[in-house]
């Protein structure tokens, strides 16, 4: 039998870093306003509490979080050692390779304590979980103070565990609470060198990468390689903060036997703008199967009104009667234009 070709020591591009203090996020504000690259900020979140605490021991960083939890249960995911704690699909890609279920947090944190001192190789791991809600009080002393912005925050935590190369909409301030992670990171235009999966359902919730970073197989997924030459790597230290813009593909795999991520996701565009993936769902019901001579042709119209960099070049049309072209889009078009589709959706 033919064995693939797994090799993944490839020289990956290093995110930049920059070093600046609590007291500089005024200036951080202003670097990743203009940032179209991941960015680390080293140990921007060093004096946070639970960093503090995670540095001291896994004990301590657990009891830390212990005190904030509301006694709700959580979704946590147990994947089976085979699987080396990948977050992933089964064979058939009919389900996923792990089970979920709710249960208190303590739960969650015993298994992994039984997993550092017993180790079976069992991937333990609590996905996007509402700070607010879950962990009310944690965000008065462990969250970046980003001005006017009021930013999603997040935990999430687990042992080795590793989620495939995925997407989001909202920029993200991720910061590295406790142990290691390490994220590989790819360029918004390398989706078509990353072989996605299917779009109706994925781990979580957003379509992923069917390539393990960790151990691509270059048989399987040849044209991964020019995916890898675009790629950047960091693996980040507790206190430290990675700044990843919209759309950048990320996988995230926890080094360290008990890690914690805090994120921060905001939009720089407004809520009434609506989500673009709603576009996209539009347009693969009413495009994506017309002959290749009339999606070429929407292209060209897409190109014209949506992708061209001079959206604001409509003096032909007096200003009165540009309408939905008015460019930004205000909230009176824009509802008159979710007003207009949402009827002819109807139909």
């Amino acid at each position: 039998m033919k064995q693939a070709n797994t090799s993944s020591s490839h020289p990956y591009q290093a995110v930049e870093h920059i070093k600046l203090g609590a007291d500089d996020m005024n200036q951080v504000l202003a670097i990743i306003h203009d940032a179209t690259k991941p960015l680390v900020f080293e140990g921007l979140c060093e004096h946070f509490p639970i960093v503090q605490a995670g540095l001291d021991s896994s004990d301590s960083a657990m009891a830390y979080l212990q005190r904030f939890n509301a006694d709700k249960p959580i979704i946590g995911y147990k994947i089976a050692s085979e699987h080396q704690g990948r977050v992933f699909y089964n064979d058939e890609l009919t389900g996923f390779n792990y089970s979920a279920g709710q249960a208190p947090l303590a739960v969650v944190l015993d298994h992994l304590k039984q997993e550092q001192q017993t180790p079976t190789g069992t991937g333990i791991y609590m996905g996007s979980t509402d700070v607010q809600q879950f962990f009310p009080g944690f965000a008065e002393q462990n969250t970046l103070q980003l001005g006017g912005l009021s930013p999603l925050t997040n935990l999430w935590l687990g042992n080795q565990t590793n989620v495939a190369a995925h997407f989001d909409f909202p920029l993200n301030l991720a910061c590295n609470l406790v142990g290691r992670r390490r994220f590989t990171l790819f360029p918004p235009e390398q989706i078509a060198n990353l072989y996605i999966g299917p779009m109706e359902f994925a781990p979580g919730g957003q379509p992923i990468s069917m390539v393990n970073v960790e151990q691509p197989d270059f048989d399987k997924f040849p044209k991964f390689k020019l995916a890898q030459a675009q790629a950047q790597q960091v693996e980040l230290n507790p206190g430290d903060v990675l700044f990843i813009p919209s759309m950048w593909w990320h996988q995230v795999t926890g080094v360290d036997d008990f890690n914690v991520l805090l994120t921060h996701w905001w939009r720089d565009t407004p809520g009434f703008m609506g989500r673009p993936n709603n576009s996209l769902m539009h347009a693969m019901l009413s495009l994506r199967s017309l002959p290749k001579a009339q999606r070429q042709a929407w292209k060209a119209i897409f190109d014209y009104y949506i992708f061209n960099d001079e959206l604001d070049d409509n003096q032909h049309i007096p200003q009165g009667a540009q309408g939905m072209l008015t460019t930004p889009l205000d909230e009176l078009n824009a509802r008159k234009l979710r007003a207009d589709l949402s009827n002819k959706l109807r139909r």
